[in-house]
């Protein structure tokens, strides 16, 4: 088979697995969870995916879900979605009016560009992801004004550990 078949059947296959939720955020769990009732009124959980927000309990918890709220809440979402966790949530990019809201709470200081997963987004997705965590790291923004802030998966590894 030749490369360019190969890649043609690739590209089918990841486009034939992806899916468009459209529909209204009615609820919002963490700073990187959030509930869309779509037009058939069926409720999906969404996990944004490319990155990873600090646990509810955990320091700016609070504050990434309050960021998320504001971005979300009651408003008319696009998510771009092509895989579920082991919770059974969707997971994909969040968008609202064209702006990718995962993005926008990395860039706001709230969540962590998620690296163990960088692979499953686009190179450009890759790029701006990590560029707008360097932004909110050299800005101090949210979380980052703390001067040692605990990455949500060190956090929940160590609870285990408990």
């Amino acid at each position: 088979m030749s490369k360019l078949l190969l890649a043609l059947l690739l590209a089918l296959t990841v486009t034939v697995n992806a899916e468009i939720i459209t529909g209204r955020v009615v609820g919002v769990a963490d700073g990187d969870t959030v509930t869309v009732l779509d037009a058939d009124k069926v409720q999906h959980k969404i996990r944004l995916s490319g990155i990873d927000a600090p646990e509810k309990k955990q320091d700016f918890g609070n504050s990434s879900k309050e960021s998320l709220s504001d971005l979300v809440f009651s408003k008319a979402v696009t998510v771009e979605t092509d895989k579920k966790d082991r919770y059974g949530r969707e997971v994909g990019k969040v968008l609202v009016n064209g702006v990718d809201v995962n993005l926008e709470q990395v860039q706001r200081g709230f969540a962590w560009h998620y690296k163990a997963y960088e692979r499953e987004q686009s190179a450009n997705d890759r790029k701006l992801y990590d560029f707008a965590e360097s932004e909110a790291k050299t800005a101090r923004r949210g979380l980052w004004r703390d001067v040692h802030p605990v990455p949500p998966w060190e956090y929940r590894k160590a609870k285990r550990n408990h």
